[in-house]
């Protein structure tokens, strides 16, 4: 009889903000996905936008730390009409992503509607929709306080979804979330 090698792999999603950071983790067995935790580290109390960058980085770390990703999905910021706003998402984001840099995790950014139309089928769905096809896909109860925390779920749920390996090439065809991890696999094929 053949072993069938089911590789596991824990997928942490972020959707950085500088009032509601949300997070989420799964662990992917196989074709078979379940929660691990959800929820959202507040900044509101804090008024220094530097001290709201430095509580996304530490907790960040802080959830690498205890659950040990393989791999960090973020939302990329949404490009909108006020320059400020997309400058703080921005910032938060890239504070994030330095948090998973600072411990070798790998990293893929995912558009809003590419999230919600992995999750809905519809790239338009609401906060809500996308919440409770989460809860009926993973099967939990408990309705977070924040959308937020379902909205940092949905990324890693997107994520394995796109079944992109983490280190092993297996297989002729490789798919892309987006050009940074393009360009990261085909360093050789750029010309400068």
């Amino acid at each position: 009889m053949q072993q069938v090698n089911t590789k596991e792999r824990i997928i942490l999603g972020i959707d950085p903000g500088t009032a509601v950071m949300g997070y989420g983790l799964v662990k992917e067995t196989g074709p078979k996905i379940e929660l691990l935790a959800l929820g959202v580290v507040k900044m509101e109390k804090l008024d220094d936008h530097m001290l709201k960058l430095q509580r996304i980085f530490e907790k960040t770390v802080a959830l690498i730390d205890n659950y040990k990703p393989d791999c960090l999905a973020i939302e990329a910021p949404f490009y909108g009409k006020n320059i400020q706003v997309m400058l703080k998402l921005g910032r938060a984001q890239g504070v994030a992503m330095a948090a998973a840099l600072s411990r070798s995790i790998d990293i893929t950014e995912y558009a809003p509607r590419k999230i919600k139309q992995s999750i809905t089928g519809n790239g338009n769905a609401t906060k809500e929709q996308v919440a409770a096809m989460l809860q009926n896909l993973l099967s939990f109860k408990e309705t977070p306080d924040f959308l937020d925390a379902t909205d940092g779920l949905a990324v890693a749920v997107c994520h394995s979804f796109q079944r992109i390996s983490t280190g092993s090439k297996t297989g002729s065809k490789k798919s892309y979330s987006g050009w940074d991890t393009f360009v990261k696999d085909n360093v050789k094929r750029i010309v400068k």
